[in-house]
């Protein structure tokens, strides 16, 4: 028997060391887990290494898009619902101007129908993957910059919807200028089927362009440099949901079956019509004398089976699967996009729908700010409005405030309000201006008018030297009042007229 070559401790340790790391190597994968024993993982001989994803372009097939758009009513609120959204409360004017000029430009800005036409912009670019908006200024070439300086009186007419199927995009020119606007195409070619101007070539300057999904630059110049339609995405999950409607109907037409033995039925129906036409005033006789209380007559040979289908479970939770999932790829919630509450005893939809709308306040910030600003100029040259250095504006919140909620926020900010007024705050005439700003949002205070904020312009703050001045003459004393009108330290009593001014104070709170 051969003798074992003795081994050392530490040899013995670095063997097994060494076979360790041997077997953590063999166990390592390159990227994911795999198990070829058993083919589980990528990778390996199962369904799931099969698995792969396709192109299916449906964005280039405008013909189908519109189906969609028209046939299905998912589809269709998938297009609409955040245009509408995106327009549908307006904005507010957060600087320093005018009420009037305030006024008179949303005014313009409604008659105009600005609001309709981004509606529209959004709507196609969702649907297309791209939109653009062309400004209408009587008397200039829509083929020049844009100069907000040279718009005239009356020259805006409005915005031109025109989708991505109407113009034609100059790739082979493109903006060079530095700016976020770099590397999108200069002009846009009207085609001959445009409603309007048509074989026209406009400056992007004077556009709104908005695209459906962004994509990457490689896959932007598949598209003509435009986006992808939102449908495309979730064209799968949307046959998904419609087929299981469909198919949910259909099985309720199932649902009850009856079924009849007849002997020699074949060869009856082969005879010919007399025999046939037996059978059928036979089945018919049958149908119309059966019911609750009916007889069905059959012959002692014939055999009469029923079968009645009441088993739908699983069917409601498999079409809130896939509306879910239509949901998700929207990211509009459910009860927004079916108009109905979620289910559960604590479940309200207020959280959803606060996210839903803080992503469609984004959507405005994103795409809808910078064209507005210039816009908004134009309008306002041409309504000859004079805009402040510091104009600004606001997107209004699309969420609407309960009449407890206008209450307690027309409370709490009129309080703070009337309370800077009362310390001297603020004068009087900018505590009507606040007040009124308040009232937009809560409806309360809305019959402060202008003369009411010019008459208030001319009185003087609470507490001031001209103030005392007029309290002192409404009260019998005139005469100004001493710069320094505090007693001196050790002399009691009140100044002059103090006790007059004590008692009118209240008064002064009540017009404030």
């Amino acid at each position: 028997m051969a003798r074992r070559p003795r081994v050392s401790g530490r040899q013995a340790a670095r063997d097994a060391k060494a076979q360790e790391a041997s077997t953590i190597k063999a166990a390592r994968t390159a990227d994911s887990f795999q198990n070829f024993m058993f083919n589980l993982g990528v990778g390996t001989d199962n369904p799931t290494s099969s698995a792969t994803y396709g192109f299916n372009p449906i964005t280039r097939t405008h013909t189908l898009l519109e189906w969609i758009h028209r046939g299905s009513w998912i589809g269709g609120v998938a297009v609409d619902l955040v245009g509408d959204d995106m327009t549908r409360a307006g904005v507010d004017f957060v600087s320093t101007m005018q009420p009037d000029d305030a006024e008179q430009l949303q005014s313009a800005i409604m008659r105009l129908g600005i609001w309709e036409a981004t509606n529209d912009t959004v709507k196609w670019s969702r649907l297309y993957g791209g939109c653009i908006a062309v400004a209408l200024i009587d008397g200039q070439n829509t083929e020049t910059p844009l100069r907000i300086d040279t718009v005239g009186k009356n020259q805006f007419k409005g915005l031109m919807v025109l989708d991505r199927w109407m113009v034609d995009p100059t790739l082979e020119d493109l903006i060079s200028d530095f700016g976020p606007q770099l590397g999108q195409p200069k002009y846009y070619r009207v085609n001959t089927g445009a409603p309007a101007l048509r074989g026209s070539k406009v400056h992007y300057s004077r556009c709104i362009r908005l695209e459906g999904i962004r994509l990457p630059y490689w896959q932007r110049m598949a598209e003509n440099l435009w986006g992808l339609s939102v449908l495309e995405r979730l064209y799968d999950r949307l046959i998904a949901f419609d087929s299981a409607t469909q198919g949910a109907s259909q099985l309720v037409y199932r649902s009850y079956l009856r079924t009849i033995k007849v002997k020699d039925l074949r060869e009856g129906i082969a005879a010919g019509t007399e025999a046939q036409g037996g059978i059928s005033r036979y089945f018919d006789m049958m149908r119309r004398f059966q019911g609750i209380e009916g007889v069905t007559l059959i012959d002692a040979e014939d055999d009469f089976q029923a079968q009645s289908h009441t088993a739908f479970g699983g069917l409601s939770d498999a079409l809130v699967q896939f509306g879910q999932q239509l949901s998700g790829a929207l990211q509009i919630p459910l009860v927004r996009l079916f108009g109905q509450s979620p289910a559960g005893l604590n479940s309200s939809g207020d959280s959803d729908l606060r996210t839903y709308y803080d992503g469609i306040k984004q959507q405005q910030e994103r795409t809808l700010r910078v064209p507005y600003d210039w816009l908004f100029r134009v309008i306002a040259r041409s309504e000859s409005i004079k805009l402040p250095e510091n104009f600004n504006f606001e997107f209004k919140s699309l969420y609407q405030l309960t009449p407890d909620q206008k209450a307690t926020v027309a409370q709490t900010r009129g309080g703070i309000i009337l309370q800077a007024a009362v310390d001297a705050i603020i004068p009087r005439s900018t505590a009507l201006k606040e007040l009124r700003q308040v009232g937009h949002e809560t409806g309360t205070f809305t019959n402060i008018t202008d003369e009411d904020i010019k008459a208030a312009e001319d009185e003087p703050l609470p507490g001031s030297i001209e103030a005392m001045q007029q309290q002192q003459e409404m009260f019998g004393q005139p005469g100004a009042a001493p710069e320094n009108s505090q007693p001196q330290e050790g002399m009691g009593g009140d100044l002059p007229g103090e006790q007059e001014q004590r008692s009118a104070q209240p008064s002064l709170r009540r017009v404030v």
